[in-house]
């Protein structure tokens, strides 16, 4: 028989009552995940698991709900990761309906991950996975190792996953910390310290998510007084000025609603949320702050509680005033911006685009823009900054594509003095670091190095930058918008963009259309015109034909090709009306140039729309003249020109030809 017939014999034997049914006396989780797997969800053993990943919608909008309690856990997976990586582990972090939403791992074994599930958006609840370490974690509500043959797929049979869930402070499932490895040591006991890491971290993150939850209160944090510390960790409670309990993590939770205390019902124990200290301490309040206050760690101070058990304590003062909060809280959101506004006219897409970037402007959501090259996606980025509270500070703009790559690291995270041979004197602030309090833009966000995409996941995850040479890390206030003109999920199957940082941008996406698509080109073309027109120094004038061609050209480069089309004719135009011949070659096609002569061009003055004018290009002059070998009436043909304009303009920029100097 072989090991997967007698995998799939044991967890048929369960079911039919051979071995011990759920609920009988020795039953195990794991044989009570297997009953249901069969027979509330109706799952075959023998069958191989097809992986469920949610779509990248649904993903996003996990961790767009999940975002503080991912900024948190992060930063204790990257702690955990640092015990187990050697040992062939990695981490995934799920939701309450087991989405994965963070992981961290080695990138080597990327592919083997994909395949086992263990990547992002992997769905591990029971009802897909069968009995799994997340799944029946979540359904148990236990930390548990689901380990090699306990899986109840014998596609998962080489697995190894140690899962704890993790919960709110309101004692809400959050999700679970999950740490695997795609093959192990056969003996189940080969798994008790990372077991024992898991519990210790999952706890770590529910105190570190604890605090930053109650970060505007008061907390009041107890460890067990005695020779031993407690596994369990710190207890800790936040309350109000007034001494009521308003929060209580789950250690405080499990240890205090086990007092014998006649001053707490039965209900006020279990869940001491709106309890007073009073209630739980023979201690006022303000003696519990006397006495924090007053002892060092030396000499801790001590609480005692109404049965008699003792605790050292410490207070935590708010790091963020109640009222403050409050106001910030109540704020209307800004309407949007004129800098929003001015970049489309009547078209439907563009106007629906920038009604949904307005509503983003100052929320905790990050922004990837996406378009082809051309569609102004930094223009649209520099609008978003306009039109946020981060207006007054820098809009850094990083285009990932152009810094080459021996670069780009330091470009992006600075360095200290003597970094490096050729490094400044005095070392060089980053480009991230200049934008705090700011935006960042990473332009061609598809381009940056794998290497760096990491580093670039952890700054956004932890908010902060290690310089390269520094050994302490700064701290920085990050508005982080990317764009890119690839598609990221294609990179992301190809291996050469990390999918957890492809998550961590996109928590929003807006979708330029090119310029082909608008439907307000006509307005473009006047605002482009009118932008440039008053960079030279002139009034905009344009004539119907040249208007028409512009209309009806395709535009590949979209609207940066336009404005440099524009910039082109209104060059040539020297002040004079745009018309067809000031048009570039691939714009005017076979349209005959306007006028010939100077009389002629008087003669067939063209309707005029009021809208752009230049000065003119000496240098655009001079290139036609020296391509023509100086030849006045080619050169003159060559950029719609009569001869008497390329010669009064060869007087006026003192272009002599040599011609005339023989």
């Amino acid at each position: 028989m072989t090991l997967s017939q007698h995998h799939v014999d044991t967890v048929l034997g369960v079911v039919a009552g051979k071995l011990p049914a759920a609920g009988g006396e020795g039953t195990s989780l794991i044989q009570r995940s297997w009953l249901r797997c069969v027979e509330r969800y109706g799952l075959d053993p023998a069958r191989r698991p097809d992986i469920r990943i949610e779509n990248p919608s649904r993903v996003r909008e996990c961790i767009q709900q999940n975002e503080e309690y991912l900024r948190v856990a992060r930063a204790g997976m990257e702690q955990l990761y640092k015990h187990v990586s050697d040992l062939g582990y990695v981490l995934l972090l799920t939701d309450a309906e087991g989405i994965g939403v963070d992981y961290i791992g080695n990138d080597t074994w990327d592919i083997a991950l994909r395949r086992a599930g263990l990547t992002l958006g992997a769905n591990w609840s029971e009802l897909y996975a069968g009995t799994n370490g997340i799944g029946t974690c979540l359904a148990e509500r236990t930390t548990l190792t689901c380990h090699r043959d306990d899986h109840f797929y014998i596609g998962n049979m080489g697995l190894s996953c140690t899962t704890t869930p993790l919960y709110d402070p309101h004692g809400n499932l959050l999700g679970a910390l999950d740490v695997s490895a795609l093959s192990s040591p056969a003996e189940r006991e080969s798994q008790h310290l990372v077991r024992h890491l898991t519990m210790l971290y999952g706890r770590m993150i529910e105190d570190a998510n604890f605090m930053q939850q109650f970060r505007d209160r008061w907390i009041l944090r107890l460890g067990t007084v005695g020779p031993l510390v407690d596994v369990a960790g710190e207890l800790m409670l936040a309350f109000d000025r007034d001494g009521v309990i308003v929060g209580a993590n789950a250690g405080a939770r499990r240890h205090l609603r086990l007092l014998d205390c006649a001053r707490l019902d039965e209900a006020q124990r279990a869940q001491l949320v709106g309890s007073h200290l009073s209630g739980v301490f023979g201690t006022r309040i303000d003696d519990i702050w006397r006495l924090t206050r007053g002892s060092g760690r030396d000499d801790p101070a001590i609480v005692t509680t109404w049965d008699g058990h003792g605790y050292h304590a410490s207070v935590i003062a708010p790091r963020i005033a109640p009222a403050a909060r409050a106001v910030a809280e109540a704020e209307p959101a800004p309407a949007r911006g004129e800098a929003l506004a001015r970049l489309a006219g009547n078209d439907p897409r563009m106007s629906q685009l920038l009604d949904r970037a307005a509503r983003l402007v100052d929320k905790p959501v990050s922004i990837l823009i996406q378009g082809e090259t051309g569609t102004g996606k930094e223009v649209l980025a520099r609008a978003l900054h306009e039109s946020s509270r981060r207006a007054a500070n820098a809009f850094v703009a990083v285009n990932c594509a152009s810094i080459p790559e021996s670069l780009i690291e330091s470009e992006l995270f600075g360095y200290t003095p003597g970094t490096f041979t050729g490094a400044r004197s005095k070392g060089m602030k980053g480009l991230i670091q200049r934008s705090d309090g700011g935006t960042l833009f990473l332009d061609e966000i598809g381009d940056m190095p794998l290497a760096l995409q990491t580093r670039l996941l952890r700054v956004l995850s932890e908010r902060e930058i290690l310089p390269l040479g520094a050994d302490r890390p700064i701290r920085v206030d990050l508005n982080v918008i990317a764009a890119s003109h690839r598609d990221l999920r294609k990179q992301i199957l190809a291996g050469t963009f990390r999918e957890d940082l492809y998550y961590r941008l996109c928590g929003a996406t807006l979708l330029l259309p090119p310029l082909r698509e608008r439907q307000d080109q006509a307005y473009l073309i006047e605002r482009i015109l009118r932008e440039e027109a008053a960079a030279q120094g002139t009034q905009p004038a344009i004539s119907d034909r040249a208007q028409a061609l512009l209309l009806g050209h395709d535009w590949p480069g979209n609207v940066r090709q336009l404005r440099n089309v524009v910039r082109f004719a209104l060059s040539i135009a020297d002040g004079e009306c745009v018309d067809v011949g000031h048009l570039p070659p691939e714009i005017a096609g076979g349209e005959p140039p306007f006028g010939t002569d100077e009389a002629a061009a008087d003669a067939s003055s063209p309707t005029v729309v009021p809208i752009a004018s230049a000065r003119g290009d000496a240098g655009v002059l001079l290139e036609a003249l020296r391509r023509r070998r100086w030849n006045i009436s080619d050169a003159a043909r060559d950029l719609g020109l009569c001869r008497a304009t390329i010669y009064r303009r060869m007087k006026r920029y003192g272009i002599v030809s040599p011609l005339d100097m023989v």
